[in-house]
């Protein structure tokens, strides 16, 4: 019962956050919104473990991961606050203000992959899941990480149809999620 609490109360903030996107199915924040919750159960589940058998393999993994996490995600908030113009303003309700660029951000991180942040979703999956890497939540890490190649496809239309041929070129010399790979 205590980590049904601990999930709900965890799931609120993020359904907060995400109550636009849960009207529209289609975008990206819908599928990202449903990742979240995955990520949710992994960590409730997992959370126990987080420093028990420190130095086994399954950890060492977990942590690379992480730090993998952390940094892609950090990396990416740094390239879009630089990447920031003084009274530009991109209206549209649907994204978080961080997502609200004006100009394509190629720098950095997004010089290799799109979609860093969502990278860092899926590195902070599998960081999660090798806690404790149990057969039944395996399902659930599948899940978090198909609804997140979702999320950057329907990313990657919006951002189409905001940026144009200018993304279209972009898509061509970069990656979707992990650099070099995919």
């Amino acid at each position: 019962m205590d980590k049904v609490i601990f999930f709900i109360a965890l799931s609120l903030p993020v359904i907060f956050f995400s109550k636009q996107s849960l009207f529209e199915p289609h975008s990206h924040g819908f599928t990202r919104f449903f990742s979240w919750e995955c990520i949710i159960v992994l960590f409730v589940v997992n959370y126990e473990k987080w420093f028990t058998d420190t130095l086994s393999v399954k950890q060492l993994i977990s942590y690379i991961l992480l730090m993998i996490s952390a940094w892609f995600v950090t990396e990416a908030v740094v390239r879009l606050r630089r990447a920031r113009k003084p009274g530009v303003v991109r209206v549209d309700e649907k994204l978080f203000r961080f997502e609200k660029t004006t100009d394509l951000v190629t720098t950095g991180i997004f010089r290799y992959i799109r979609h860093p942040m969502y990278s860092s979703l899926l590195f902070l999956t599998w960081g999660i899941w090798f806690k404790q890497p149990l057969w039944y939540l395996f399902p659930v890490a599948l899940l978090s990480s198909w609804l997140l190649w979702l999320t950057a496809r329907r990313d990657e239309k919006e951002c189409l149809s905001y940026f144009g041929d200018k993304y279209s070129e972009y898509m061509k010399v970069t990656k979707r999620l992990i650099p070099f790979i995919l």
